[in-house]
């Protein structure tokens, strides 16, 4: 029986590191074909998009002039506009409109995306008004001075409301970055707080919505708002001293990428928000943002066993994808 069980053991520690190095192969595989491709494609793609950046570029340089001409260049200003009113201003316009499907029902061509059918069919209002609460508290008073509290440490770190804006390929690659940055600190950060110890007193907030609307994206504890939603977005920036006009689209970026991922709606020619929908669904699945660190631990083992990992694509048709792709009927007690 020993033998069996140590037989057993030394089994299963096999299979785990098989999985591993699956998961460490598809990983360099997708590296290094990214790499090719890029290379590959770097001499026609980036020269078009560069020629079109130099066609704007005089463009958006003046316009920046101007913005900082009437602010009289005053960084804190800058700093401000930049920082908080921009991106407050995408999330408000963004999850407005969803608003208005998810209390009215209505119109049609955004509620028949529903992704969890019969759920939030209309939103329950003064659950709905409490988060929207919940949001304003977290940006006023939690958002805001992070922001503000920036500017010394980006001045230590560069020049942030220089006059000069950053060039294409500077910002590609600072872009790259963020995500990158974001991915890691965001995957451990949430793994922490859905701790045994840190759930119930942190998370579950957050986990109130089982089936998400897009301003529940930044419904949470004051101390997942800083740790798992501020600082994934705010480090990649501070390490490479970067440009407000940088760190402004890549807030705005982020900002519209949780909101999609939040929002309940599968939309035509949008990001593919199935992924962390079912997170929020089964609490212990899919915890990252592209899934790459969720495919290296084997945390979405679960997922990509669901029709809801078939319908995980970018969908280039008006039909929604739970009428092409429907879950499978429940077998009968």
């Amino acid at each position: 029986m020993k033998g069996d069980a140590a037989y057993s053991t030394v089994g299963s520690r096999q299979k785990q590191e098989g999985k591993l190095w699956d998961s460490m192969k598809t990983t360099g595989f997708i590296l290094g074909t990214s790499l090719l491709l890029f290379a590959a494609f770097r001499n026609s793609v980036t020269w078009h998009l560069q020629k079109f950046w130099g066609a704007s570029g005089d463009f958006w340089q003046a316009q920046w002039e101007k913005v900082l001409h009437l602010l009289g260049g005053n960084e804190w200003a800058i700093f401000f506009l930049g920082m908080a009113v921009v991106p407050s201003l995408v999330y408000w316009c963004f999850n407005g409109l969803l608003m208005v499907a998810d209390v009215t029902g209505k119109p049609n061509f955004i509620t028949r995306y529903r992704i969890q059918l019969g759920k939030n069919d209309p939103v329950d209002p003064e659950k709905l008004r409490q988060a929207v609460h919940t949001v304003l508290r977290n940006q006023v008073f939690i958002s805001l001075p992070m922001m503000m509290f920036m500017l010394p440490i980006m001045k230590w770190r560069g020049q942030p409301c220089s006059k000069e804006l950053p060039t294409f390929h500077w910002f590609l690659l600072e872009l790259s970055i963020f995500i990158l940055v974001e991915e890691i600190l965001f995957y451990y950060s949430h793994r922490l707080v859905h701790h045994p110890l840190l759930y119930k007193r942190i998370h579950k907030q957050h986990h109130e919505w089982t089936a998400p609307v897009g301003v529940v994206s930044l419904y949470a504890h004051p101390v997942e708002h800083v740790f798992s939603n501020m600082l994934p977005l705010l480090v990649g920036p501070i390490i490479l001293g970067s440009h407000v006009a940088s760190i402004m689209v890549w807030l705005c970026l982020a900002i519209l990428a949780t909101s999609i991922s939040h929002c309940g709606y599968h939309l035509p020619f949008l990001p593919s928000p199935e992924f962390h929908d079912f997170h929020h669904l089964k609490f212990n699945q899919c915890y990252g943002v592209l899934g790459v660190l969720d495919r290296l631990h084997g945390t979405d083992t679960l997922f990509k066993q669901t029709k809801a990992y078939e319908r995980h694509i970018i969908l280039l048709s008006l039909t929604p994808l739970t009428e092409t792709i429907p879950d499978s009927p429940k077998k009968a007690k």
